[in-house]
């Protein structure tokens, strides 16, 4: 077999390396910890390196493996966590100056699910503080820079701004993020990787530093649909630790990935949503959609019971109050080291009362309903990922949000495949949005699956300085 490069191969193709005994897991942790020795200092991408353990794991599991001991596809491979990921006895932050030296009490049985498997846990990424925030920026404790530009320092997108650069600057093969309304498929469309946005209770969030318990989901970033596949197969199922697990059987996504998307109904977004979105995401939107109707896919037009704009707003009341929750004592404490822009995030909960936070819970489920209805025998909505390309960081703007067209997924519901549609003239990715029913992962990877073979956008990789 060809001998796959240990910094920028994927998941999969790890997986066969290994196997062949053509590679081996401490070739790989070598070459990334090198590549992060060189890439990181700039890049921002890590808060914490496990060098000594990653090492150690890795001679270890190479041991297993060439003795026969092969616990399964994924053994051996590294993997990179959010800064929310617990992991016992070791510090997350969740990206705040106030929990600096937070010791983890607990390890979140996503990281137990991934050891368990054979993964090496290589690292922690950066993230927005307390995950409340789509552009990708940290006052306190620094914004990892997006890859694709070496001159600029632009948006790696948030919340898991670290995952999105690791993945995209081949700092790891693949890393977890969580979304609770874009927070994998930003950083994901702005990095040039593939995110993928669970339904909630797919996933564990045990030991997850939570926003906002209504709608927090932890997703997997990688280098393309298949290892997305790989690692949701891997961390999908019931967890007596986490209640909304039991709503769903676990699902393989892998058998069903390949079947194409010849004879699946995939709806376009309403043409008035196209208003605001950069002219080359629209470009490569259009061209993502000419390209699945090639494929054999019907696409159609299909009328939403609301804007965008007010699934949008909704999601953010939701957010509000629940993270206000979780952490309203702490930004309401003037003399605490809070993100200047996180705070008012954040305290946007305190002026919501019980009885309009409740109503907005009330009518979620009212247009879960109605959306299910506009969907029937639809497959899947299509829409780029972002509204443009990954901006100028000092040209972000703190009091909106990024994740216009990710919001609604978590808001009704739903699950979401984000991945490179294409590139602008800069060379910056732009992203097409793949969103379905809940619980339907499965058709979300089968027709990134799809379009991934079709355009191969996922192979190209960030300059080199």
């Amino acid at each position: 077999m060809n001998i796959p490069d240990p910094v920028w191969a994927t998941v999969a193709e790890l997986s066969q390396a290994f196997a062949a005994r053509a590679l081996s897991p401490v070739d790989v942790v070598d070459a990334l910890l090198a590549r992060i020795r060189k890439r990181n200092p700039s890049l921002h991408a890590y808060i914490a390196v496990y060098e000594d353990e990653a090492r150690m794991a890795a001679e270890a599991a190479d041991k297993a493996i060439r003795s026969g001991h092969r616990i399964g596809p994924l053994h051996g491979i590294p993997i990179a966590l959010k800064d929310l990921i617990d992991l016992e006895g070791r510090v997350t932050t969740g990206g705040s100056k106030v929990w600096e030296k937070r010791v983890s009490p607990v390890t979140a049985t996503l990281a137990r699910r991934l050891v368990a498997a054979g993964m090496i846990v290589l690292a922690k990424t950066h993230t927005v503080e307390f995950a409340m925030g789509s552009w990708g920026t940290n006052a306190h404790m620094g914004a990892p820079r997006n890859p694709w530009d070496l001159k600029v320092h632009r948006t790696p997108g948030g919340s898991s701004s670290g995952s999105g650069v690791a993945v995209a600057a081949g700092l790891a093969p693949v890393s977890i993020g969580t979304d609770t309304g874009g927070s994998v498929r930003i950083p994901a469309a702005w990095n040039g990787t593939v995110g993928l946005k669970v339904t909630a209770g797919r996933i564990s969030t045990f030991g997850v530093l939570p926003l906002s318990f209504t709608l927090d989901t932890p997703g997997p970033l990688a280098r393309n649909v298949e290892d997305c596949a790989l690692i949701y197969r891997t961390l999908s199922g019931p967890d007596p630790l986490d209640r909304q697990t039991f709503a769903w059987t676990p699902v393989d996504p892998v058998p069903t990935m390949k079947r194409g998307v010849a004879g699946l109904t995939l709806a376009l977004m309403p043409e008035a949503e196209r208003s605001g979105v950069d002219e080359e995401v629209l470009a490569s939107y259009d061209a993502a959609i000419d390209t699945l109707a090639n494929l054999g896919a019907r696409i159609v037009r299909v009328d939403l019971p609301k804007s965008i704009t007010e699934y949008v707003e909704s999601t953010g009341r939701i957010i509000g109050v629940e993270g206000y929750r979780f952490v309203g004592h702490l930004v309401d404490d003037d003399t605490l080291p809070i993100d200047p822009d996180i705070r008012p995030r954040i305290q946007l909960g305190r002026n919501i009362s019980a009885k309009d936070y409740l109503l907005t819970l009330h009518e979620r489920e009212l247009d879960m309903r109605r959306y299910a209805e506009a969907m029937t025998d639809i497959d899947a909505l299509l829409t780029p990922t972002a509204r443009t390309p990954a901006i100028p960081i000092d040209q972000s703007d703190q009091g909106s949000t990024a994740a216009y067209f990710t919001r609604p997924a978590n808001y009704l519901g739903l699950c979401g495949l984000a991945l490179p549609s294409g590139y602008t003239s800069g060379g910056l990715p732009t992203s097409l949005q793949i969103l379905c029913a809940a619980g339907d992962e499965a058709m979300a990877l089968r027709i990134g699956w799809a379009f991934e073979q079709a355009v191969r956008t996922t192979t190209r990789r960030p300059p080199e300085p």
